[in-house]
């Protein structure tokens, strides 16, 4: 069983989300109709991801930027960021790739109902 602290611990991050054929809801800010997102695979959705992340770890692009043009989430007018949240609050793969990551730390590709997510830990 949990401890009471880590019920407490709360987390803050940003995350760009790809969604793509397979998603629970196949629209966005960006694709109202989802005519995009819904001729996207899985494949093709991480594989965008991938160049995001080069592109954020090798110091040519920002986190925000990128999130701000490329996320299919909401959270892309705030540069991805979701604000602080705590456990049971993000779906549960999004979650434990969160809590796992330290501040500063960008996570490698996260499957789940929404798409596909790199997230960066901000708190």
């Amino acid at each position: 069983m949990a401890s009471s602290a880590t019920e407490t611990e709360t987390v803050r991050a940003s995350h760009i989300l790809i969604k793509h054929e397979g998603s629970r809801r196949k629209a966005s800010w960006k694709d109202p109709d989802g005519r995009v997102i819904s001729a996207t695979t899985r494949a093709d959705a991480a594989a965008r991801l991938a160049d995001l992340r080069d592109q954020i770890l090798s110091g040519r692009a920002n986190f925000a930027d990128l999130a701000a043009r490329h996320s299919d989430c909401s959270s892309a007018r705030r540069g991805g960021d979701l604000g602080t949240f705590g456990r049971r609050q993000m779906q549960k793969p999004f979650e434990d790739a969160t809590f796992a990551l330290k501040v500063g730390e960008m996570s490698d590709t996260v499957d789940t109902d929404s798409g596909v997510h790199i997230i960066l830990r901000t708190a």
